[in-house]
């Protein structure tokens, strides 16, 4: 078999079989790689406030490293821009995100990044936004998908209630370009230092507080099954091309043992033939020599004698 391999077809063929598998290994490998999802920054980082503008742009996607970050901005809320996200949990309390459009001061094209100002168990609560230029500390955070609105609660006081929190959504009501992230509050103070973010005056909004995620990574198993999958697709490369060297080496096979049966069927025939040819040859012989030979009638008589 080796020698049906070392064919020039089978070699080039194997060439292409190693690259193909080749090539699913690296899939295979890529798809574990990505199996396990990137840990979140550290908390040593993620806990130490940075500029807003300078941690991320209006224009491009938050990136896994940039959310969970503990951020700080200037800039002022737009009134009349305040929006509900339902269903959010407080203290094992379900209620409402109240959250408003922030002009971030600095932002290129004077950019609003939505903010969560606090939580309210009652949908008609209404906590107005401060006014004037505050600077606030929180968390920038991933956005949700969007989803339609919701209709659960009766009286919002005019406010659109949302399941999720999309900025993609959100500037549809508020005709203002948006970051795509946006900023839970821990703290929000005036021009004069003052502290103006929910919970400061009774009756309002509560402060709403995002813990930083788990610094731990998840295992997708789908990538896993995918990863494996690919080396199923390399083993199978390799397995078809010695699957087609063995059926042609057990072709070569098959041919040489009819070769064989035919070569000695001929020989066979061939010797009962020459067989046959001498016989006949030898008969012949025998014959042309008895047709040579004087036949006698009968005994042969007395000799007569001489007359003179």
């Amino acid at each position: 078999m080796l020698r049906t391999a070392l064919k020039p077809v089978w070699l080039a063929t194997l060439v292409l079989a190693l690259v193909a598998a080749g090539l699913f290994v690296a899939l295979s490998r890529w798809q574990f790689q990505s199996a396990e999802t990137a840990a979140p920054p550290p908390r040593t980082q993620t806990e130490n406030a940075v500029p807003f503008t300078d941690h991320v742009r209006p224009s491009e996607p938050l990136l896994a490293s940039q959310a969970d970050q503990v951020v700080t901005a200037s800039g002022a809320f737009i009134p009349g821009t305040d929006a509900l996200i339902a269903r959010r949990l407080h203290e094992g309390r379900q209620g409402f995100w109240t959250v408003t459009a922030f002009r971030v001061a600095g932002a290129p094209d004077g950019e609003v990044v939505p903010v969560v100002r606090g939580w309210s168990e009652d949908a008609a609560l209404v906590d107005p936004a401060p006014t004037g230029e505050v600077t606030l500390t929180g968390r920038l955070l991933p956005p949700d998908g969007p989803l339609p609105r919701s209709t659960e609660p009766a009286e919002t006081s005019g406010r659109p209630v949302y399941t999720t929190l999309a900025p993609g959504q959100l500037v549809n009501v508020w005709d203002e370009p948006s970051y795509a992230a946006y900023v839970a509050a821990f703290a929000v103070t005036d021009a004069v230092g003052a502290d103006v973010s929910a919970g400061a005056a009774p009756g309002g909004l509560e402060p709403v507080w995002v813990p930083p995620q788990p610094e731990e990574t998840q295992v997708v198993w789908l990538n896993v099954f995918y990863a494996i999958e690919w080396i199923l697709f390399a083993g199978f490369a390799l397995f078809l091309w010695w699957r087609f060297v063995r059926d042609d080496h057990e072709r070569e096979l098959e041919e040489a043992r009819l070769d064989e049966e035919w070569a000695a069927q001929w020989r066979a025939e061939e010797l009962a033939r020459r067989r046959a040819a001498t016989r006949e040859a030898k008969e012949r012989a025998l014959a042309a020599q008895a047709a040579r030979t004087p036949h006698d009638d009968g005994p042969a008589g007395p000799p007569k004698e001489q007359t003179r």
